[in-house]
């Protein structure tokens, strides 16, 4: 009789520990829950950074633009895509074959094309530009030119999904190019500090 009682023991205390089926499926649907809203969380922060990662690339390519221009004593420009939505730096080049110069598109280590990923668009570009307007079949393209005594064309553009935004901003009279989040509304470049860096 000792054995059956320590037997009845041991099989109350191993059900005690056990799962029933009900409660599993219960830690598998909390589990599903607390993954939903982790997983939704992660997309906003991702698309988030997809705003800042294309507008940090503008305000790079712009600065890049810029020390070129100064470097190589000739224009350089920063081409805004609209309609692609992508951005690159072009330059005139001299070509001794044909003895003109040609536009080229800059691809090195440090600047190459840029194309914004997902649902990040350029949701404003203002360029006051001192050069005659685009024509029709440029339409789509707008231009910031740095020239080579370090200035630009004035310029605000505004990059974002709808939700995020950042506007990188070009001062006409140094070609400095500065990024600042939230909208272009909230950004003023009519006021020059020259010892701000």
């Amino acid at each position: 009789m000792a054995t059956a009682g320590v037997q009845t023991f041991r099989s109350r205390a191993h059900s005690a520990w056990a799962f029933t089926l009900v409660e599993l499926l219960l830690i598998v649907a909390m589990v599903a829950l607390v993954g939903s809203v982790g997983g939704g969380m992660y997309m906003g922060s991702y698309e988030k950074v997809l705003v800042e990662k294309a507008a940090r690339q503008c305000f790079l390519t712009a600065k890049y633009a810029r020390i070129m221009a100064i470097e190589r004593g000739r224009p350089y420009e920063l081409v805004l895509d609209t309609e692609a939505k992508g951005f690159a730096v072009t330059t005139t080049q001299w070509n001794a074959e044909t003895a003109t110069g040609e536009t080229v598109i800059v691809k090195d280590y440090y600047c190459k094309p840029v194309e914004l990923e997902g649902d990040v668009e350029f949701e404003s570009v203002k360029i006051a530009a001192v050069s005659e307007p685009s024509t029709s079949d440029e339409a789509a393209q707008q231009k910031i030119v740095f020239r080579p005594d370090g200035s630009a064309e004035s310029a605000l553009i505004q990059v974002g999904d709808g939700q995020t935004h950042y506007t990188v901003a070009v001062l006409a009279s140094t070609g400095r190019a500065s990024l600042h989040f939230g909208t272009a509304d909230g950004v003023n470049i009519a006021v020059v500090d020259l010892d701000q860096e």
